[in-house]
């Protein structure tokens, strides 16, 4: 798979999938003892380390957090170079007045939305890639 850097190609390529399930990102000042598969992302901060894990995972660990999201993944290969894609996405949700935080990893962007805006988040993704 060849990583996309054309901005016209990366919007009409970006096919937006629904991920199942609610996520949250929970903080802590020391590493959590989290099972690998429920990790979805980890980024060490200043401040300590923040996790994105499934919503249940969460509960059941009795571990706090203040934003519930829904999970969206890019499904083109974009490359990290990319110029403009995040900004133009960002833009149309901000728009809709839909929040996002983005996760870019290798392969593909990761954009959790409010979990009660998801459906909405995906009809503004795929009408910037349909008319793009």
């Amino acid at each position: 798979m060849t990583p996309i850097s054309d901005i016209q190609t990366l919007l009409k390529s970006m096919s937006p999938i629904l991920n199942d399930g609610a996520y949250v990102f929970v903080t802590s000042p020391m590493a959590l003892n989290l099972l690998p598969n429920d990790v979805i992302m980890s980024f060490q901060e200043s401040e300590g380390m923040t996790y994105i894990i499934p919503k249940n995972v969460a509960d059941d660990l009795a571990l706090c957090y203040d934003f519930v999201a829904a999970w969206i993944t890019l499904e083109v290969h974009s490359a990290l170079e990319a110029v403009g894609l995040t900004a133009t996405f960002a833009k149309a949700l901000g728009n809709a007045a839909i929040s996002c935080n983005v996760v870019a990893a290798y392969y593909h962007d990761h954009i959790f939305v409010p979990y009660g805006d998801k459906d909405r988040a995906v009809d503004v993704l795929q009408k910037l890639s349909r008319f793009s």
